[in-house]
């Protein structure tokens, strides 16, 4: 079970699953509850490749980080973060460059002490506790405009995060608030749960029951949150097969069409 400091103390909701603590539990962490990992065997009663899924959205993660660090982007802002694990964005992007600066930003109340400790002796990192939905009050916080300059390119980060917002949300407005805030050569990065088999369906039923969000989009609804931007080869595709470290099967699993991934670059 999940240590809960005092300040913690009311903040937290162990009765029903969290979106961040239910990915630590498939990323194999110790910050969940009971609830959580309840939640994550109904899902793997669905999908059993689950913990496989969380594993190639993190190496997509380290993938796409590297990438950009690669085409000389210095600042990111990881929108809905989750909770801290092993190579996390700043990790990735201060071994590619150590002057990168990383704003992580996420809502639930578990990650910000969590971040915090992680980053306590990191100057060019920060966790906001805020929610991304607001892209106004996230781009006006002081850490963010302490470590980010919108002047110059920023990769956003929205991976494994839109699939949380429903539609009557605006998920594409809040994309398209985030990417009118940087400028251009800034890249867009995001993964997202994909309506690709009757599985994945199965799936998202499981998940809008037990979580209250899950929308799995069609190939081409995710594609269009990168409406506007160049999107990157090889564009939007399952994530073993986006710029892979090693040879990726012609056929693939369930679980490796269960989430999609892109980046594309703002002209």
């Amino acid at each position: 079970m999940a240590e809960q400091p005092d300040e913690w103390t009311g903040a937290i909701d162990t009765t029903r699953p969290s979106i961040a603590r239910a990915y630590d539990v498939v990323l194999h962490g110790k910050d969940n509850y009971e609830v959580d990992r309840a939640f994550v065997a109904e899902i793997v009663k669905v999908v059993p490749e689950i913990y496989d899924v969380a594993a190639y959205n993190r190496q997509m993660l380290g993938r796409g980080v590297r990438f950009l660090a690669g085409q000389g982007v210095t600042q990111f802002l990881d929108l809905g973060s989750g909770l801290p694990t092993v190579e996390n964005t700043h990790q990735v992007a201060q071994r590619a460059n150590p002057d990168s600066r990383v704003v992580y930003v996420d809502n639930d109340p578990m990650v910000p002490a969590q971040g915090r400790a992680l980053l306590a002796d990191n100057e060019r990192a920060a966790v906001v506790s805020a929610d991304l939905r607001d892209p106004a009050a996230v781009l006006g916080d002081e850490a963010v405009r302490r470590l980010v300059d919108l002047g110059r390119p920023v990769g956003v980060l929205l991976v494994g995060v839109l699939h949380h917002l429903h539609d009557d949300e605006d998920p594409r407005g809040i994309v398209e608030a985030y990417m009118a805030a940087v400028p251009s050569g800034s890249y867009l990065f995001i993964t997202h749960f994909c309506d690709s088999s009757q599985d994945s369906r199965d799936a998202e039923r499981k998940y809008l029951a037990l979580l209250g969000t899950g929308r799995f989009r069609t190939v081409a609804e995710i594609t269009g949150f990168f409406d506007g931007f160049e999107l990157v080869e090889p564009g939007v595709v399952p994530l073993p097969r986006w710029r892979p470290d090693a040879a990726v099967p012609e056929a693939l699993t369930v679980g490796q069409r269960l989430m999609f991934g892109g980046v594309a670059r703002k002209p």
